[in-house]
């Protein structure tokens, strides 16, 4: 099955590098910072960056790597992973509002395009696009992508009523979109498949009942010679 999308890098990643780059060239017009936290953060920028000019460019193994190093680099300022780690890190970083934008909106993106790339492989690991297009819902509810990716990632998974639901929210956003029409059919044919398997199961269980209640009545009236 080819899940391969010619879009599948976020459509809103170039709106997102222009907002992080005008970020970090206002540090620089201004002197920039010394902070570890913008350090962090304007590294992170730059690895996602280069990320989606690696997956513009079909560089998806370099893509995916540029990805990954910039959520370790933010891993550092996740406030529910340092949570977990104060015993050892006791003074831990706490970002501004607009830092914490920045984080947010970077580590959003990175697993959103990580999703993206995954789908572009040979051998896709669903598992992985579900756990990465999931973390991008938690934080971004309606964000359409994910949820069809969620979608293609689940149905592969072989949970098709879950794969509707993300779907059929995905349609609402985007309602002419051949992506999602497509993999709407592909629900609607494997809910079919399932029905039909179901309902020749139970008619099997049903004739074999029917075949045991006929044989226990002969046994009770045997026929008489």
């Amino acid at each position: 099955m080819d899940n391969k999308e010619s879009d599948a890098a976020d459509d809103g990643v170039s709106e997102a590098e222009s907002c992080s780059t005008s970020w970090v060239q206002s540090m620089g017009a201004t002197g920039g910072s010394d902070s570890q936290v913008d350090s962090q953060l304007s590294e992170a920028v730059r690895l996602k960056t280069e990320g989606n000019a690696f997956y513009r460019g079909k560089n998806v193994r370099s893509a995916i790597g540029r990805y990954h190093r910039a959520l370790l680099v933010l891993r550092g300022l996740d406030s529910e992973v340092m949570s977990s780690l104060k015993v050892f890190r006791p003074q831990s970083p706490t970002l501004t509002p607009e830092q914490d934008e920045l984080f947010r909106s970077t580590q959003i993106d990175c697993y959103n395009n990580l999703a993206a790339c995954l789908l572009q492989r040979e051998l896709v690991d669903y598992a992985r696009v579900q756990e990465y297009s999931l973390k991008v819902l938690q934080w971004r509810p309606g964000d359409i992508k994910a949820l069809y990716r969620a979608g293609v990632a689940t149905l592969e998974l072989g949970d098709t009523q879950t794969a509707q639901q993300y779907l059929l929210q995905a349609s609402r956003g985007k309602p002419n979109d051949a992506n999602v029409k497509k993999q709407l059919q592909r629900v609607e044919e494997r809910l079919s498949k399932d029905y039909e398997k179901e309902k020749a199961l139970y008619k099997g269980m049903f004739n074999k009942q029917k075949e045991t209640d006929e044989e226990e009545t002969a046994e009770e009236n045997p026929s008489q010679v």
